[in-house]
């Protein structure tokens, strides 16, 4: 295992267009507007990780892949400037490399969730660009991921794959869910390693306490999860990390800020249809996803409203409220553009 210090830059392209986005969309009076495009092509994957429930949820339809043309209608028909490829593992999709190539070429800024194994064939249909972005899975180094995947040999893939996307001129970042039983000194070990590798940053957050996964006992509470990303971020155990997230999010997995969930603003687009009403939650499936914004059905969701969003603290529900509130307080934009985070918008990872 070698370490590059190869790292290529965030694109300033996309924190203008970003801002440029969130003024025109406030200037119309809208109140709620998408920040990013979930966009599952497939629910099918190579892995069964304890904490996923996608692939129990969609086992009528594991063998669906959807048409390019829909995938790219649904991006635009959201107009987020941001999509995040998920599912599923996208790189399983036949025809992934067309519905990237195509969202790069239109300039959408796109970053493609994948656990690594087969995405060094799909670098060779796709091209390095600054709108692309590969999001590999590592949920601790190689004893406690292999164990979260439920597979041998993956974090050696996964790490031999990032070295040689970064080796090829790709944007890479890492994604990993925070469960009871992580280890602090080995994820701190991990987020070193990825950063002296080269990665633009680590995405954190909690696991969802998805009802299909199959060990509910493995999801933290909300007061767990304030704990355990206090021990996290702490100045000792963070030293050498390169968080993604932005500072603002890092401070409510710690605690010290309170938001109310802006789900709406990550709409996810799967084989079904738009899930009704965000990531998490499936109550339904629609056609259109201006079902998504209505004031009436958010006053049903979130905190202290349903119970099932108890101990939510996603970034696609979370990370875009801090983007939201930030608007409307200099003091948190001023923050959020100090750290260059301004521009992501929420992303999220499956």
């Amino acid at each position: 295992m070698t370490t590059t210090t190869k790292r290529a830059k965030r694109p300033m392209e996309l924190s203008v267009r970003l801002a440029g986005y969130i003024i025109r969309n406030k200037a119309r009076g809208r109140s709620r507007f998408p920040l990013v495009t979930m966009l599952e092509p497939l629910e099918m994957c190579n892995l069964a990780c304890i904490g996923c429930g996608r692939i129990r949820e969609y086992k009528p339809v594991l063998d669906k892949m959807m048409p390019v043309d829909e995938a790219i209608g649904a991006v635009k028909e959201s107009g987020a400037p941001i999509v995040s490829i998920a599912g599923g593992e996208p790189t399983i999709h036949p025809r992934i490399h067309e519905i990237i190539n195509r969202l790069v070429e239109e300039k959408y800024f796109v970053y493609c969730c994948t656990n690594g194994l087969l995405l060094e064939r799909v670098m060779d249909k796709v091209p390095p660009s600054k709108y692309l972005c590969w999001v590999v899975h590592l949920d601790g180094m190689e004893e406690k991921h292999d164990e979260s995947v439920a597979r041998a040999g993956v974090f050696k893939k996964a790490v031999a794959v990032i070295e040689q996307a970064l080796d090829r001129g790709y944007r890479v970042c890492t994604n990993t869910t925070v469960f009871r039983g992580s280890d602090v000194e080995d994820l701190s070990e991990m987020f070193r390693l990825v950063s002296g590798i080269g990665v633009e940053g680590s995405m954190i957050s909690p696991g969802y306490d998805f009802v299909d996964a199959p060990d509910q006992e493995i999801f933290l509470t909300r007061q767990e999860s304030h704990s355990k990303f206090r021990e996290l971020l702490d100045s000792e155990n963070s030293e050498g990390a390169r968080f993604y997230n932005n500072p603002l999010y890092l401070n409510f997995l710690k605690g010290d800020r309170e938001y109310q969930c802006t789900a709406w603003s990550n709409p996810t687009y799967t084989v079904m249809g738009w899930r009704k009403p965000c990531y998490p939650l499936a109550d339904e499936h629609v056609e259109r996803v201006a079902e998504l914004f209505d004031k009436e059905l958010w006053e049903k969701y979130g905190p202290g409203k349903d119970p099932r969003c108890a101990n939510c603290m996603m970034h696609c529900g979370f990370e875009s409220a801090t983007i939201f509130n930030a608007v409307g307080s200099p003091r948190d934009w001023a923050t959020l553009i100090k750290s260059g985070a301004a521009h992501k918008g929420g992303i999220t990872a499956a």
